[in-house]
């Protein structure tokens, strides 16, 4: 049953990072006011930025539109014995009540404030408004935010899909045609989702542009029925059509999948392809790949010891030792780890999987907030 009993309702948090605890404070606040003021307040020692935080919760509450997110910086230590620091902290709130009035519109006077912490009382007591206190056991909600940050991986299915998206180790298998880009890329998504647990939501996303090939492929044959791949006529926005869809699709299976997210390519690799049929760079494309999330891992699959195999949309044979070694070039130009991955299909996807585990082990390493 849906009520609304205050005017207007504050939460406020760290949100270091959001998990489905915030979520369910938010969600129940919105349900209860007619406005909501949410209050990402962030230190300068953390190390997950107050924007992309806010930016998490935007995303998370884009059908809420009374619930008013903002950021603010709160360098003030914690002591709940000290009216000072009381008052100090309260004033930064009221700056991020007074910066929502500024983005969306003047609002009553908080009447409400939800938590799920001790201070709580206290909180509102600043305020002169209600406390509306929720699941202060975790009960509901087994999580916490020194929990995420302590272990992402166990907390992983406590964080919302926008926080998912945005914290995923995106690894990327690319190469040269007919080097088995597919198929170790498909391997490893695999032998993580045979792991159990959270890795068996491990999400595959597979390359477009060879989607888009065929589809190019047909409409050429429905012109000539003998039209082949040498007949595709490619132009730059093909390139880019392909790169932004790429990405589309990526960051859809990134929100809905397990801590490591493995793609059979992505927009860098765009690029390449775009130099390979064109013969030169492309802007556009260059601008697609350098707007994506941050990856995490590179997996160049070598062309050594690797049949070319003819699918009916290859054509570069004569191509693969130079892409391979351009691949290197342009990996070797960037800052993103990389190796390049040689051997059968299971020597290939052990020495990867040793790669993706070591990526997991050194990444994540939150700052202690204040």
């Amino acid at each position: 049953m849906s009520r609304v009993d205050y005017r207007h309702g504050l939460v406020i948090g760290k949100f270091y990072p959001p998990h489905l605890g915030h979520v369910y404070l938010i969600r129940t606040a919105a349900a209860h006011c007619q406005q909501v003021t949410v209050g990402v307040l962030g230190s300068s020692v953390e190390s997950i930025g107050i924007a992309q935080r806010v930016a998490w919760l935007r995303e998370t509450f884009a059908d809420a539109p009374h619930v008013r997110i903002v950021g603010a910086l709160d360098d003030v230590p914690i002591d709940y014995t000290s009216p000072a620091i009381w008052a100090a902290h309260v004033a930064v709130m009221r700056q991020a009540v007074q910066e929502a009035d500024q983005l969306f519109g003047t609002t009553p006077t908080v009447d409400a404030v939800f938590t799920s912490e001790p201070y709580g009382q206290e909180l509102a007591r600043q305020f002169g408004s209600a406390h509306v206190c929720l699941d202060q056991s975790r009960s509901l909600y087994p999580t916490s935010g020194t929990a995420v940050r302590a272990d992402p991986v166990a907390q992983w299915q406590m964080l919302p899909p926008a926080v998912q998206a945005g914290l995923a180790l995106r690894v990327v298998v690319l190469g040269a045609e007919s080097t088995g880009t597919t198929t170790l890329s498909h391997d490893l998504a695999t032998a993580l989702r045979q792991r159990g647990g959270v890795w068996a939501r491990t999400a595959w996303v597979a390359e477009y542009g060879r989607e888009y090939s065929h589809n190019l492929l047909a409409l050429a044959r429905a012109h000539n029925p003998v039209a082949g791949v040498a007949d595709i006529a490619w132009q730059s926005s093909n390139f880019s059509a392909v790169a932004a869809e790429q990405c589309r699709r990526e960051d859809q299976a990134a929100r809905h999948g397990s801590p490591v997210l493995v793609c059979d390519t992505d927009a860098f690799a765009t690029r390449l392809w775009h130099e390979r049929y064109l013969g030169g760079p492309s802007a556009g494309v260059a601008a697609i790949a350098a707007a994506m999330p941050p990856r995490s891992l590179y997996l160049l699959t070598s062309d050594a010891g690797v049949d070319f195999e003819d699918d009916g949309l290859r054509d570069g044979a004569h191509l693969r030792g130079w892409m391979t070694g351009r691949f290197r070039e342009l990996l070797g130009a960037q800052t993103v780890p990389w190796v390049e991955i040689t051997g059968s299909p299971a020597e290939r996807c052990r020495q990867a999987l040793e790669r993706v585990d070591a990526c997991v082990a050194q990444t994540w390493r939150f700052t202690k907030p204040l």
